[in-house]
């Protein structure tokens, strides 16, 4: 399979998750999905397909950080792929725990859909975000929202 194959299926084997995050979040076949950290696996796995073959190349710039073996690394297609996979690997397992997160505190899913959307896209951002948004739900250990926040303050 080509390096650019195996880019485009990291992407597409975190898709349906997402999609069932974002777009039924209250279907319980989602929250019963999410529920497992396996979610991420689809993507793992094409990022170990992609990283075994330039390990040699990684290991290096892993195991003694630079920004210019990291720009020379990156600059083969192989390592970007493989980096890439990794983070979609890691935005969606970031994301799985902000949707089950949120369900518990009783979040609105049309108020999370916008967060969920910045974390698939800039997860640096979206995690902060959501952070911020939790600070006014109480848990409630439902899986359905709240009808009003619980705005915290501070005494």
């Amino acid at each position: 399979m080509s390096t650019a194959t195996l880019f485009d299926l990291s992407f597409y084997a975190a898709a349906p998750f997402w999609a069932l995050m974002i777009l039924a979040p209250a279907w319980s076949v989602t929250r019963k999905v999410a529920a497992s950290p396996l979610i991420v696996l689809p993507a793992l796995v094409v990022n170990l397909v992609l990283l075994v073959p330039v390990l040699g190349a990684v290991w290096p710039v892993v195991t003694r950080p630079s920004l210019a073996g990291l720009t020379a690394l990156v600059a083969t297609p192989e390592a970007l792929a493989a980096l890439w996979a990794q983070i979609i690997a890691w935005d969606l397992f970031l994301g799985r725990w902000i949707y089950l997160d949120s369900r518990e505190r009783g979040v609105h899913p049309l108020l999370m859909a916008p967060v969920m959307m910045l974390t698939i896209l800039l997860s640096p951002l979206g995690l902060p975000v959501y952070l911020l948004l939790r600070l006014a739900y109480r848990g409630n250990n439902s899986d359905t929202p709240s009808a009003t926040p619980v705005i915290r303050t501070m005494a």
